[in-house]
């Protein structure tokens, strides 16, 4: 299987987090100084994503790290591979998407 990103769900978490924050399309356009909404609402559809450089400012303008924007098809086995001490992180982690999914 190749790791991929999804571009459709990731769109679809930016655009959770947003109405969460209370942010809208201008609000980010502004932050993040980009030319016009257009930008944001192709990553809002799915249809492209951030850059590196966006995803990063976009992370902070909402208050959560990278990965809670990217959505991809890579399966995280709690179990394996956990630097020590990231258990009670992950778990932390896991609870906060559930309660995004309820």
């Amino acid at each position: 299987m190749t790791i991929a990103i999804d571009k459709v769900r990731t769109g679809q978490q930016i655009r959770l987090l947003m109405e969460k924050r209370g942010v809208t399309v201008r609000d980010v356009k502004n932050a993040l100084s980009l030319a016009c909404v257009q930008s944001v609402y192709h990553w809002l559809d799915g249809q492209s994503m951030p850059t590196l450089d966006n995803l990063y400012a976009l992370s902070d303008l909402l208050k959560v790290p990278m990965d809670m924007l990217v959505y991809g098809n890579r399966r995280y086995d709690p179990g394996k591979n956990i630097p020590e001490g990231a258990e009670r992180l992950f778990r932390y982690y896991r609870l906060i998407q559930e309660c995004m999914a309820a």
